[in-house]
Protein backbone atom coordinates (compact mmCIF):
# COMPACT_ATOMS: atom_id res chain seq x y z
CA UNK A 1 0.00 0.00 0.00
CA UNK A 2 1.53 3.62 -0.77
CA UNK A 3 1.15 6.20 2.11
CA UNK A 4 2.20 9.91 1.59
CA UNK A 5 4.57 10.79 4.11
CA UNK A 6 5.55 14.45 4.81
CA UNK A 7 9.13 14.73 6.16
CA UNK A 8 12.05 17.49 6.93
CA UNK A 9 14.99 17.20 5.74
CA UNK A 10 17.90 18.52 7.80
CA UNK A 11 18.03 21.99 6.69
CA UNK A 12 14.30 22.30 7.95
CA UNK A 13 12.93 22.03 4.35
CA UNK A 14 9.52 20.16 4.46
CA UNK A 15 8.37 17.78 1.33
CA UNK A 16 6.74 14.93 0.79
CA UNK A 17 7.51 11.10 0.22
CA UNK A 18 5.41 8.35 -1.71
CA UNK A 19 6.00 5.22 0.18
CA UNK A 20 5.30 1.45 -0.31
CA UNK A 21 4.75 -0.26 3.27
CA UNK A 22 2.49 -2.60 4.73
CA UNK A 23 0.98 -0.29 7.23
CA UNK A 24 1.62 3.57 7.90
CA UNK A 25 4.25 2.51 10.85
CA UNK A 26 6.38 0.39 8.49
CA UNK A 27 6.04 3.71 6.23
CA UNK A 28 7.21 5.95 8.78
CA UNK A 29 10.36 3.74 9.84
CA UNK A 30 11.64 3.83 5.92
CA UNK A 31 11.02 7.74 6.05
CA UNK A 32 13.70 7.58 9.07
CA UNK A 33 15.81 4.71 7.60
CA UNK A 34 16.40 7.53 4.89
CA UNK A 35 16.99 10.20 7.39
CA UNK A 36 14.05 12.24 7.62
CA UNK A 37 12.05 13.23 10.34
CA UNK A 38 8.57 12.34 10.14
CA UNK A 39 5.80 14.41 10.44
CA UNK A 40 2.58 13.07 8.93
CA UNK A 41 1.58 10.04 7.49
CA UNK A 42 -1.21 9.46 5.85
CA UNK A 43 -2.97 6.58 3.78
CA UNK A 44 -4.86 6.07 0.38
CA UNK A 45 -7.89 5.83 2.42
CA UNK A 46 -6.77 9.25 4.29
CA UNK A 47 -5.88 10.86 1.04
CA UNK A 48 -9.47 10.34 -0.40
CA UNK A 49 -11.30 11.52 2.12
CA UNK A 50 -9.26 14.68 2.36
CA UNK A 51 -9.41 14.92 -1.39
CA UNK A 52 -13.56 14.60 -1.32
CA UNK A 53 -13.39 17.42 1.32
CA UNK A 54 -11.29 19.96 -0.36
CA UNK A 55 -10.79 20.62 -4.16
CA UNK A 56 -11.05 17.28 -5.91
CA UNK A 57 -8.32 17.87 -9.01
CA UNK A 58 -9.47 18.19 -12.22
CA UNK A 59 -8.37 15.59 -14.24
CA UNK A 60 -10.55 16.23 -17.31
CA UNK A 61 -9.44 19.79 -17.75
CA UNK A 62 -5.95 18.45 -16.89
CA UNK A 63 -5.80 15.76 -19.81
CA UNK A 64 -7.83 18.78 -21.90
CA UNK A 65 -4.90 21.50 -21.59
CA UNK A 66 -1.88 18.98 -21.68
CA UNK A 67 -3.33 18.02 -24.98
CA UNK A 68 -3.46 21.38 -26.08
CA UNK A 69 -0.01 22.12 -24.88
CA UNK A 70 1.58 19.23 -26.78
CA UNK A 71 -0.36 20.04 -29.93
CA UNK A 72 1.26 23.12 -30.03
CA UNK A 73 4.63 21.48 -30.38
CA UNK A 74 5.30 21.63 -26.34
CA UNK A 75 7.87 18.69 -25.01
CA UNK A 76 6.38 16.82 -22.40
CA UNK A 77 7.93 18.59 -19.34
CA UNK A 78 7.67 21.83 -20.46
CA UNK A 79 4.06 21.10 -20.84
CA UNK A 80 3.68 19.94 -17.47
CA UNK A 81 5.83 22.85 -15.68
CA UNK A 82 3.30 25.66 -18.33
CA UNK A 83 0.52 23.61 -16.35
CA UNK A 84 2.52 24.19 -13.17
CA UNK A 85 3.07 28.21 -13.37
CA UNK A 86 -0.10 28.93 -14.60
CA UNK A 87 -2.07 26.35 -11.32
CA UNK A 88 -3.33 28.79 -8.13
CA UNK A 89 -4.47 26.56 -6.07
CA UNK A 90 -1.36 25.60 -3.69
CA UNK A 91 -2.75 21.59 -3.83
CA UNK A 92 -3.22 20.76 -7.69
CA UNK A 93 0.08 23.01 -7.87
CA UNK A 94 1.65 20.44 -5.17
CA UNK A 95 0.30 17.81 -7.69
CA UNK A 96 1.79 18.84 -10.67
CA UNK A 97 5.43 19.46 -9.07
CA UNK A 98 5.59 15.48 -7.82
CA UNK A 99 4.77 14.69 -11.55
CA UNK A 100 7.83 16.84 -12.81
CA UNK A 101 9.85 16.18 -10.44
CA UNK A 102 9.38 12.36 -10.95
CA UNK A 103 9.88 12.95 -14.76
CA UNK A 104 13.23 14.61 -14.28
CA UNK A 105 14.15 11.18 -12.05
CA UNK A 106 13.84 9.63 -15.61
CA UNK A 107 10.43 7.77 -14.40
CA UNK A 108 7.80 7.41 -16.89
CA UNK A 109 4.62 9.37 -17.11
CA UNK A 110 2.51 6.65 -15.96
CA UNK A 111 4.84 6.27 -12.79
CA UNK A 112 4.52 9.48 -11.86
CA UNK A 113 1.14 9.77 -12.10
CA UNK A 114 0.46 6.21 -10.35
CA UNK A 115 2.57 7.40 -7.59
CA UNK A 116 -0.72 9.82 -6.73
CA UNK A 117 -3.14 7.09 -6.64
CA UNK A 118 -5.79 9.33 -4.81
CA UNK A 119 -5.85 12.10 -7.81
CA UNK A 120 -5.18 9.81 -11.10
CA UNK A 121 -7.50 6.99 -11.16
CA UNK A 122 -6.12 3.59 -12.52
CA UNK A 123 -8.16 3.79 -16.00
CA UNK A 124 -6.32 6.72 -16.43
CA UNK A 125 -3.28 5.46 -15.56
CA UNK A 126 -3.56 2.74 -17.82
CA UNK A 127 -4.85 5.15 -21.04
CA UNK A 128 -1.29 6.44 -20.61
CA UNK A 129 0.67 3.33 -19.81
CA UNK A 130 -0.83 2.12 -23.17
CA UNK A 131 0.29 5.31 -25.27
CA UNK A 132 4.03 5.08 -23.97
CA UNK A 133 4.28 1.49 -25.80
CA UNK A 134 3.26 3.43 -29.44
CA UNK A 135 4.60 7.23 -28.23
CA UNK A 136 1.40 8.83 -29.16
CA UNK A 137 0.66 10.31 -26.13
CA UNK A 138 -1.92 13.06 -27.83
CA UNK A 139 -3.60 10.44 -29.30
CA UNK A 140 -4.37 9.01 -25.83
CA UNK A 141 -5.42 11.97 -24.11
CA UNK A 142 -7.80 12.50 -27.23
CA UNK A 143 -9.52 9.59 -26.43
CA UNK A 144 -9.50 9.76 -22.40
CA UNK A 145 -11.04 13.52 -22.82
CA UNK A 146 -13.70 11.87 -25.35
CA UNK A 147 -14.47 9.40 -23.41
CA UNK A 148 -14.90 11.86 -20.08
CA UNK A 149 -16.87 14.25 -22.22
CA UNK A 150 -19.31 11.17 -23.66
CA UNK A 151 -19.76 9.77 -19.48
CA UNK A 152 -20.48 13.51 -18.58
CA UNK A 153 -23.41 13.89 -21.33
CA UNK A 154 -25.12 10.63 -19.50
CA UNK A 155 -24.36 12.45 -16.43
CA UNK A 156 -25.69 15.90 -16.77
CA UNK A 157 -29.22 13.98 -18.65
CA UNK A 158 -29.67 12.03 -15.63
CA UNK A 159 -28.71 15.40 -12.83
CA UNK A 160 -30.53 17.41 -14.88
CA UNK A 161 -34.28 14.91 -14.85
CA UNK A 162 -33.14 14.12 -11.46
CA UNK A 163 -33.22 17.99 -10.15
CA UNK A 164 -37.30 18.70 -10.61
CA UNK A 165 -38.78 15.55 -9.13
CA UNK A 166 -35.90 16.62 -5.85
CA UNK A 167 -37.15 20.04 -5.76
CA UNK A 168 -40.79 18.71 -5.38
CA UNK A 169 -40.06 16.45 -2.71
CA UNK A 170 -37.93 19.01 -0.68
CA UNK A 171 -40.47 21.84 -1.11
CA UNK A 172 -43.25 19.55 -0.35
CA UNK A 173 -41.81 18.27 2.99
CA UNK A 174 -40.86 22.12 3.88
CA UNK A 175 -44.55 22.63 3.52
CA UNK A 176 -46.00 19.32 5.31
CA UNK A 177 -43.11 20.29 7.89
CA UNK A 178 -45.08 23.99 8.56
CA UNK A 179 -48.42 22.49 8.57
CA UNK A 180 -47.23 19.86 11.36
CA UNK A 181 -44.75 21.74 13.74
CA UNK A 182 -46.49 25.99 13.26
CA UNK A 183 -50.35 25.41 12.34
CA UNK A 184 -51.44 22.35 13.59
CA UNK A 185 -50.04 23.14 16.99
CA UNK A 186 -52.07 26.79 16.86
CA UNK A 187 -55.43 24.52 15.21
CA UNK A 188 -55.62 22.39 18.29
CA UNK A 189 -55.87 25.21 20.88
CA UNK A 190 -58.98 26.01 18.93
CA UNK A 191 -60.05 22.53 18.68
CA UNK A 192 -59.28 21.39 22.70
CA UNK A 193 -62.50 23.79 23.28
CA UNK A 194 -64.83 21.32 21.15
CA UNK A 195 -64.82 18.26 23.36
CA UNK A 196 -65.09 15.16 21.61
CA UNK A 197 -67.21 15.74 19.20
CA UNK A 198 -65.10 16.13 16.09
CA UNK A 199 -63.61 13.63 13.67
CA UNK A 200 -60.81 10.91 14.47
CA UNK A 201 -58.92 12.19 12.40
CA UNK A 202 -58.93 15.79 13.63
CA UNK A 203 -58.24 13.80 17.13
CA UNK A 204 -54.81 12.74 16.15
CA UNK A 205 -53.99 16.49 14.59
CA UNK A 206 -55.41 17.70 18.13
CA UNK A 207 -53.13 15.29 19.87
CA UNK A 208 -49.82 16.08 17.91
CA UNK A 209 -50.48 19.88 18.06
CA UNK A 210 -50.79 19.37 21.89
CA UNK A 211 -47.54 17.10 22.26
CA UNK A 212 -45.76 20.05 20.02
CA UNK A 213 -47.05 22.40 22.46
CA UNK A 214 -45.59 20.73 25.42
CA UNK A 215 -42.99 19.40 24.22
CA UNK A 216 -41.36 21.59 20.92
CA UNK A 217 -37.94 21.54 21.37
CA UNK A 218 -37.33 18.14 22.11
CA UNK A 219 -39.42 17.82 18.45
CA UNK A 220 -37.18 20.27 17.13
CA UNK A 221 -34.14 18.67 18.61
CA UNK A 222 -34.87 15.13 17.76
CA UNK A 223 -36.09 15.85 13.87
CA UNK A 224 -32.86 17.88 13.18
CA UNK A 225 -31.22 14.64 14.52
CA UNK A 226 -33.25 12.69 12.52
CA UNK A 227 -32.49 14.74 9.23
CA UNK A 228 -29.02 14.93 9.77
CA UNK A 229 -28.55 11.24 9.88
CA UNK A 230 -30.45 10.57 7.08
CA UNK A 231 -28.08 12.99 5.02
CA UNK A 232 -25.17 11.12 6.15
CA UNK A 233 -27.15 7.79 5.85
CA UNK A 234 -27.53 8.89 2.18
CA UNK A 235 -23.94 10.30 1.55
CA UNK A 236 -22.63 7.21 2.39
CA UNK A 237 -21.42 5.04 -0.55
CA UNK A 238 -23.01 1.49 1.36
CA UNK A 239 -25.89 3.34 0.74
CA UNK A 240 -25.37 3.91 -2.82
CA UNK A 241 -25.01 0.73 -3.17
CA UNK A 242 -28.10 -0.31 -1.38
CA UNK A 243 -30.03 1.81 -2.97
CA UNK A 244 -29.34 0.71 -6.48
CA UNK A 245 -29.59 -3.28 -5.24
CA UNK A 246 -32.79 -1.76 -4.27
CA UNK A 247 -34.11 0.03 -7.18
CA UNK A 248 -32.60 -3.48 -9.68
CA UNK A 249 -35.09 -5.55 -8.44
CA UNK A 250 -37.96 -3.37 -9.62
CA UNK A 251 -38.55 -5.31 -13.31
CA UNK A 252 -38.83 -2.07 -15.33
CA UNK A 253 -36.13 0.24 -13.63
CA UNK A 254 -33.70 -2.57 -12.73
CA UNK A 255 -33.05 -3.50 -16.03
CA UNK A 256 -32.59 -0.21 -16.96
CA UNK A 257 -29.81 0.15 -14.24
CA UNK A 258 -28.11 -2.56 -15.76
CA UNK A 259 -28.26 -1.33 -19.38
CA UNK A 260 -26.91 1.98 -18.04
CA UNK A 261 -23.99 -0.10 -16.02
CA UNK A 262 -23.18 -2.40 -18.64
CA UNK A 263 -23.09 0.90 -21.43
CA UNK A 264 -20.25 2.79 -19.15
CA UNK A 265 -18.73 -1.16 -18.87
CA UNK A 266 -18.30 -1.44 -22.43
CA UNK A 267 -17.34 2.20 -23.37
CA UNK A 268 -14.50 1.98 -20.76
CA UNK A 269 -13.49 -1.50 -22.22
CA UNK A 270 -13.32 0.01 -25.64
CA UNK A 271 -11.57 2.91 -24.98
CA UNK A 272 -8.79 0.71 -23.14
CA UNK A 273 -8.64 -1.80 -26.47
CA UNK A 274 -8.72 1.36 -28.87
CA UNK A 275 -5.41 2.57 -26.88
CA UNK A 276 -3.60 -1.02 -27.41
CA UNK A 277 -4.44 -2.05 -23.06
CA UNK A 278 -5.00 -6.59 -23.25
CA UNK A 279 -8.91 -7.60 -23.42
CA UNK A 280 -7.82 -9.80 -19.81
CA UNK A 281 -6.47 -6.58 -18.35
CA UNK A 282 -9.64 -4.13 -19.64
CA UNK A 283 -11.87 -6.26 -18.14
CA UNK A 284 -10.40 -6.29 -14.86
CA UNK A 285 -9.44 -2.43 -14.66
CA UNK A 286 -13.01 -2.01 -15.74
CA UNK A 287 -14.76 -4.47 -12.92
CA UNK A 288 -15.17 -1.37 -10.10
CA UNK A 289 -17.81 0.03 -12.75
CA UNK A 290 -20.28 -3.25 -11.98
CA UNK A 291 -22.46 -3.84 -9.33
CA UNK A 292 -21.48 -6.21 -7.01
CA UNK A 293 -23.94 -8.99 -9.06
CA UNK A 294 -22.48 -8.18 -12.73
CA UNK A 295 -18.97 -8.15 -11.59
CA UNK A 296 -18.92 -11.69 -10.12
CA UNK A 297 -20.18 -12.37 -13.69
CA UNK A 298 -17.26 -10.36 -14.86
CA UNK A 299 -14.81 -12.24 -13.43
CA UNK A 300 -16.32 -15.63 -14.70
CA UNK A 301 -16.43 -13.97 -18.13
CA UNK A 302 -12.83 -13.36 -17.86
CA UNK A 303 -12.33 -17.06 -17.06
CA UNK A 304 -14.12 -18.09 -20.06
CA UNK A 305 -12.13 -15.40 -22.31
CA UNK A 306 -8.48 -16.74 -20.43
CA UNK A 307 -9.56 -20.49 -21.06
CA UNK A 308 -9.59 -19.75 -25.09
CA UNK A 309 -13.82 -18.77 -25.59
CA UNK A 310 -14.67 -15.67 -27.75
CA UNK A 311 -15.53 -12.25 -25.75
CA UNK A 312 -18.85 -12.54 -26.99
CA UNK A 313 -19.95 -16.41 -25.92
CA UNK A 314 -18.46 -15.51 -22.93
CA UNK A 315 -20.85 -12.54 -22.08
CA UNK A 316 -23.60 -14.04 -23.24
CA UNK A 317 -22.96 -16.87 -20.72
CA UNK A 318 -22.73 -14.58 -17.94
CA UNK A 319 -25.67 -12.92 -18.60
CA UNK A 320 -22.82 -9.07 -19.86
CA UNK A 321 -24.92 -8.58 -23.01
CA UNK A 322 -28.47 -7.65 -24.65
CA UNK A 323 -29.12 -8.83 -28.34
CA UNK A 324 -27.85 -6.25 -29.94
CA UNK A 325 -24.68 -5.98 -28.29
CA UNK A 326 -24.08 -9.23 -28.79
CA UNK A 327 -24.23 -9.06 -32.23
CA UNK A 328 -22.22 -6.38 -32.26
CA UNK A 329 -19.66 -8.00 -30.53
CA UNK A 330 -19.94 -10.75 -32.84
CA UNK A 331 -19.19 -8.22 -35.66
CA UNK A 332 -16.14 -7.06 -33.92
CA UNK A 333 -14.75 -10.29 -33.78
CA UNK A 334 -14.93 -10.61 -37.15
CA UNK A 335 -13.63 -7.09 -38.43
CA UNK A 336 -10.99 -7.13 -35.44
CA UNK A 337 -12.43 -3.78 -34.67
CA UNK A 338 -13.66 -5.05 -30.83
CA UNK A 339 -12.73 -1.47 -29.49
CA UNK A 340 -14.65 0.74 -31.62
CA UNK A 341 -17.83 -1.71 -31.79
CA UNK A 342 -17.95 -1.44 -27.99
CA UNK A 343 -17.66 2.29 -28.04
CA UNK A 344 -20.80 1.92 -30.34
CA UNK A 345 -22.80 -0.04 -28.11
CA UNK A 346 -22.08 2.45 -25.31
CA UNK A 347 -23.08 5.05 -27.31
CA UNK A 348 -26.49 2.81 -28.79
CA UNK A 349 -27.79 2.43 -24.99
CA UNK A 350 -26.33 6.32 -23.99
CA UNK A 351 -29.27 7.39 -26.49
CA UNK A 352 -31.91 4.83 -25.51
CA UNK A 353 -31.40 5.43 -21.93
CA UNK A 354 -31.69 9.15 -22.16
CA UNK A 355 -35.06 8.58 -24.05
CA UNK A 356 -36.07 6.23 -21.34
CA UNK A 357 -35.37 9.11 -18.58
CA UNK A 358 -36.79 11.88 -20.75
CA UNK A 359 -40.04 9.68 -21.01
CA UNK A 360 -39.68 8.51 -16.85
CA UNK A 361 -39.42 12.27 -15.86
CA UNK A 362 -42.39 13.45 -17.72
CA UNK A 363 -44.69 10.37 -16.39
CA UNK A 364 -43.19 10.53 -12.76
CA UNK A 365 -43.41 14.12 -12.45
CA UNK A 366 -46.91 15.06 -12.76
CA UNK A 367 -47.23 11.35 -9.97
CA UNK A 368 -44.96 13.03 -7.64
CA UNK A 369 -47.10 16.06 -7.67
CA UNK A 370 -50.35 14.70 -7.16
CA UNK A 371 -49.06 12.88 -4.13
CA UNK A 372 -47.42 15.62 -2.79
CA UNK A 373 -50.77 17.49 -3.13
CA UNK A 374 -52.76 15.01 -1.33
CA UNK A 375 -50.53 14.63 0.88
CA UNK A 376 -50.70 18.59 1.40
CA UNK A 377 -54.72 18.64 1.11
CA UNK A 378 -54.97 15.68 3.56
CA UNK A 379 -53.49 17.68 6.12
CA UNK A 380 -55.34 20.94 5.41
CA UNK A 381 -59.06 19.33 4.84
CA UNK A 382 -57.98 17.43 8.43
CA UNK A 383 -57.45 21.41 10.38
CA UNK A 384 -60.67 22.54 9.01
CA UNK A 385 -62.91 19.52 8.82
CA UNK A 386 -63.88 20.84 12.63
CA UNK A 387 -64.50 24.18 11.68
CA UNK A 388 -66.57 23.06 8.93
CA UNK A 389 -68.87 20.84 11.84
CA UNK A 390 -68.96 23.71 14.48
CA UNK A 391 -70.68 25.92 11.56
CA UNK A 392 -72.95 23.58 10.61
CA UNK A 393 -74.11 22.65 14.31
CA UNK A 394 -74.39 26.42 14.76
CA UNK A 395 -76.67 27.04 12.01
Amino acid sequence: MRFDVKVMRDGGAVTRLALDASDSQDAARLAKAQGYAVLSVRSPQTLRALGRRRHAFPLGMFAQELLTLLEAGLAMVESLETLKEKESHPERAQVLSRIVASLYEGQPLSQALAAQPEVFPPLFVATVRASEKTSDLPEALRRYVAYQGQLDVVKKKLVSAAIYPFLLLGVGSMVVAFLLLYVVPRFSRIFEDMGTNIPALAKLLVRWGGFVNEHGETVLIVGGALATLFLVWVTRKSTHAWLLAQVSRIPAIGERVRVYQLARFYRTVGMLLRGGMPILSSLSMTSELLHTRLRVRLQLAAEGVREGRSISQSMEAHGLTTPVALRMLRVGERTGQMGEMMERIAAFYDEEIARWVDWFARVFEPVLMLFIGAVIGTVVVMMYFPIFELAGSIQ
